[in-house]
């Protein structure tokens, strides 16, 4: 009989069949929410304290007794108490001889001990079968239902039988146990609650790092240079016309930056003439981090919408408007259209609405909800093809944005052309060795390569 684990089931369960029971040792946050979720799949809970008589806060149905006594009851005992209290063990070490300790301990910070939480247990009673597991999830997870990654259990032993049976409690609690190996393993699953962001810390100082950059360098250019030439106080436009600068250009190279590690690969593997040779380690980081460029890139892409959205509504627009319709209609004055004018700005609109709107589905598809519904070709399609459409169209929007002002030298000032200008950099840059490696000649050569193919292979 197979067990389920249903949010309506009661406490306690009357079966035929009798209840796989538990031992926890610990009585704390983590201990109490482990015990509640196994009495509401079907187990029996045995919480082995230091002072049985003293714990009031335990879920109903659950026994409290002391750890020697605890421990006989049951041959799976979850060790739900910090490092530094496990000396105690030691005095158990008869009774937990033979017994599975699934270890759940986490620390204070990263490479705290020379060894893992769950080898040092293993050290201290070498006759138990230890296992490492749970310390990914929260108590918070366990009260209110797991979601998506928080449903993930990473699992490691060296016993593999002992392994298997804390693998099916997990599955059983409605959580997916995820095989790590070894008990080697277990100094690695200890540093995953400890990581902030591991793979976000990058794009995150990368955009910091070009958005101040950007944002001085305009400063510069647009409020510094007026007043030092003019005496013109243009400091209102560091609140919306300056971040309306930086946030597209900081959206357009980090979207750049998603697709130029593929080119550098591209690049790496026609020169070795193999595929057979790893990547620099600071290239395989840059394309594991992808991703969290993109959804940056697309957070940025998203400002520079707003700000545009409000532009109408500034105070200085409406002022400039109004100021010259007045001055036109003392003069009598009108100017002309232009009709190639209409154009560039028409084309800059038009390019911009439709590389946001790939944008945005490049995001959507990211997405593990949309990734998982479509098969590796679909998804290859949209994060590739339609990718380099969109950093084209993006590109093309910021190119004819400039329009004729674009290498003009009035547009100079302290001879630092605009900031679209540094925008365009990368993003050329790729696109132009991108068409080339697309080219037959080089293409054919890099898909051999791709395909097992060596230039210099004796076969």
């Amino acid at each position: 009989m197979e067990k389920t684990c249903m949010d309506a089931l009661p406490l306690t369960m009357n079966s035929s069949e009798k209840q796989e029971i538990v031992c926890i040792f610990g009585t704390g946050d983590f201990g109490r929410s482990l015990g509640l979720k196994m009495l509401q799949c079907g187990y029996s809970i045995v919480f082995g304290s230091r002072n049985p008589q003293k714990n009031n806060l335990l879920p109903n149905g659950a026994e409290v007794l002391s750890y020697s006594e605890a421990a006989k009851k049951s041959d799976i005992i979850i060790i739900a108490i910090h490092r530094e209290h496990y000396d105690f063990l030691t005095e158990l070490t008869e009774v937990l001889n033979g017994k599975i300790l699934v270890d759940i301990s986490n620390n204070l910070k990263i490479n705290q001990y020379p060894e893992s939480n769950a080898e040092y247990l293993a050290q201290l009673v070498p006759g138990a079968h230890v296992v490492k597991a749970f310390n990914t999830i929260s108590a918070w997870a366990l009260q209110s239902g797991a979601l998506d990654a928080s449903r993930q259990v990473f699992v490691c032993g060296n016993d593999s039988n002992a392994k298997q049976r804390v693998m099916d409690i997990v599955r059983n609690l409605g959580l997916t146990p995820m095989d790590q190996g070894s008990l080697t393993a277990a100094k690695e699953i200890e540093k995953y609650p400890l990581q902030l962001f591991p793979m976000w810390r990058f794009p995150f100082y990368l955009s910091a790092v070009l958005c101040i950059f950007l944002f001085f360098y305009c400063v510069i250019r647009d409020v510094i240079y007026p007043y030092v030439y003019e005496k013109k106080d243009n400091t209102f436009r560091m609140a919306i016309s300056i971040p309306n600068r930086v946030f597209p250009i900081t959206a357009l190279t980090l979207l750049a930056l998603v697709y130029l590690p593929g080119v550098i690969a591209a690049i790496l593997q026609l020169y070795r003439g193999t595929k057979y040779r790893r990547f620099p380690d600071w290239l395989d980081h840059w394309m594991l981090c992808r991703k969290q460029l993109g959804l940056l890139a697309l957070g940025f892409a998203f400002l520079h919408v707003l700000y545009t959205l409000v532009i109408p509504i500034r105070y200085y627009v409406r002022w400039r408007s109004g100021n010259l319709t007045v001055t036109q209609a003392i003069l009598k004055k009108e100017n002309p259209f232009s009709t190639s004018s209409a154009w560039l700005s028409d084309s800059y609109v038009a390019l911009g609405i439709l590389g946001f709107f790939l944008f945005v589905l490049l995001g959507i598809t990211s997405l593990p909800s949309v990734s998982n519904a479509v098969n590796w070709r679909e998804f290859r399609f949209v994060q590739s093809k339609l990718g380099y459409l969109t950093l084209i169209l993006c590109t093309a929007h910021t190119l004819v944005y400039g329009g004729k002002r674009f290498l003009s030298p009035s547009n100079l000032r302290w001879y630092l052309p605009a900031a679209y200008v540094l925008g365009l950099i990368i993003p050329c840059t790729m696109l132009v060795i991108k068409f080339v490696l697309i080219m037959p000649c080089v293409d054919n050569t890099l898909t051999r390569i791709r395909q097992g193919w060596e230039r210099n292979s004796k076969h």
